[in-house]
């Protein structure tokens, strides 16, 4: 017999038993097509049906009123730190604000600014973010400034039983790398390799996914990461393509993403990144590179004639001043674009939002719509992992659904559910999400719960942290400074 129930019925972090009914004014079906008064039915971590009506016995039926049930969204930048990244809002040069080691830091030995326990930490914060923004399936991305060198395997295991626990799909892999930049006098930057290193990083990571690829019934998966394409040289991006091709996964790497990147990939090798990699063979549809706001014209026909796919992560870049040449021409150009948060808040539905504005700077206004962002947000981030399976909502899919409000006072008066959260602009609408058929977070009179996680004693604990990194940044900033210098509060502050 059917039961009228609530999300607070069912057991955080775990699949309902029995067929489960979700109802709402808005569904947003396989198509994609919006089906009005639309009807979802999951069972056994799969979707049974999606339509209006089901005629079929289910255990209990939710009913979420006025919001849009749409397929989770997919993050192929996400942020997964207590981002260093805000500190640069305000405070310039980055050479002078600890974004770069100085030579002096370098030569005294760098070290991890975080402990194990510190670094595990921070991946389940993180990932609790991301399961609050709607987002279903994730590919981490974090910063190496604060690091000794790469990310660690211990750290990534960590990670891997956090979206196991908290019912989180990820890619995953720790990011190396086999070089940095140093900073030899204020302005003057300098790039410094260690080979082994790097390949050591690789062969970690390598290591990392035969060991986790496949695990949590599938949640987790592999994902090659060398950080930035300025910290790589060709022997391992060479060996990294070949290990790519080997273990049969993606390769996430940065490039033609700053200026700082281009000055320096041209000293070193005469041309831009992608023509680069184009010249060795090493550009393919297994490439996700984030986030080509500084590609060129030739670069971009380099992604679309391999199949590279890209991340845009509009947020990030419209804070550091550069935007996407442009969203339009790059779809009509055949690449495929996903998105990514990459940086604090790690908030999907305001990068569509800001992916829409700057779109329409960019090119004629008229050339994007919302709905192009969230098809990007969830069908483009499919094809850039080559998973038919994610991205749709269809019967015989994964049960990964993100579902959103859409009677908050702000996003009053309400159009179409599309457009009105896109301008809405707030992953805080975000009601509930399931992954592979699990409640992994609800929204009870707009406090967010997560599975596996205390928000309120995570949130003080995760600022304590935050403030603890900050306070060692004179350690590692030009000149050392100390914290009131280098990052001065937005107006003079009273003493109390």
């Amino acid at each position: 017999m059917t039961q009228d129930s609530t999300l607070e019925t069912l057991a955080l972090g775990a699949r309902p038993i029995g067929r489960t009914l979700l109802t709402a004014r808005w569904v947003l079906a396989d198509g994609p097509r919006l089906i009005r008064d639309g009807a979802v039915v999951i069972e056994d971590g799969r979707i049974l049906h999606v339509g209006q009506r089901f005629e079929g016995e289910v255990a209990r039926r939710i009913d979420f009123g006025a919001a849009l049930i749409s397929p989770g969204l997919i993050d192929l930048d996400a942020l997964s730190d207590l981002d260093t990244t805000i500190l640069a809002l305000d405070h310039h040069p980055g050479w002078a604000k600890g974004r770069v080691w100085p030579r002096s830091y370098v030569e005294r030995g760098p070290y991890e600014m975080y402990s194990p326990d510190e670094l595990a930490f921070q991946k389940r914060f993180a990932f609790a973010q991301l399961l609050m923004s709607g987002i279903t399936t994730a590919a981490p991305i974090a910063s190496l400034f604060y690091r000794e060198w790469g990310e660690t395997v211990a750290e990534f295991a960590a990670a891997s039983d956090a979206a196991g626990e908290m019912g989180l799909r990820v890619y995953l892999g720790p990011a190396f790398r086999s070089g940095g930049m140093v900073l030899e006098a204020p302005g003057e930057m300098r790039p410094v390799f260690d080979e082994p290193r790097g390949l050591a990083g690789l062969a970690g990571a390598v290591a990392f996914i035969r060991d986790h690829d496949g695990r949590h019934g599938g949640l987790v998966r592999g994902l090659l990461a060398p950080d930035r394409v300025e910290t790589c040289t060709e022997a391992l991006l060479r060996a990294t393509d070949a290990a790519s091709r080997d273990l049969g996964c993606p390769i996430r790497l940065h490039m033609a993403q700053g200026q700082m990147e281009v000055e320096t990939v041209r000293a070193l090798h005469g041309t831009t990144a992608p023509d680069w990699l184009a010249g060795m063979g090493l550009l393919s549809d297994r490439l996700i590179a984030p986030h080509a706001t500084n590609a060129t014209e030739a670069d971009l026909r380099h992604y679309a004639d391999h199949g590279v796919s890209i991340v845009h992560c509009p947020l990030v870049s419209g804070r550091g001043g550069s935007i996407l040449r442009s969203f339009a021409r790059l779809r009509d150009m055949g690449i495929t674009i996903a998105m990514g948060t990459d940086t604090a808040p790690a908030d999907m539905l305001l990068n569509l939002l800001a992916g829409l504005m700057t779109a329409r700077i960019a090119d004629d206004p008229e050339a994007v719509q919302s709905r192009d962002f969230w098809d990007a947000a969830t069908l483009g981030g499919a094809r850039a992992l080559k998973r038919s399976d994610l991205g749709r909502l269809a019967p015989g899919l994964p049960a990964d659904i993100a579902v959103f409000g859409l009677d908050d006072a702000v996003m009053t008066p309400a159009i179409d559910p599309i457009s009105t959260l896109v301008a809405g602009g707030s992953g805080k609408v975000c009601r509930a999400v399931f992954v592979d058929g699990r409640l992994s977070m609800r929204r009870i009179r707009h406090t967010p719960e997560v599975a596996g996680l205390d928000l309120t004693t995570a949130q003080a604990r995760a600022q304590a942290q935050f403030d603890g990194l900050v306070a060692k940044y004179p350690e590692r900033s030009w000149d050392h400074p100390p914290v009131d210098r280098l990052f001065p509060p937005s107006y003079p502050v009273e003493a109390s």
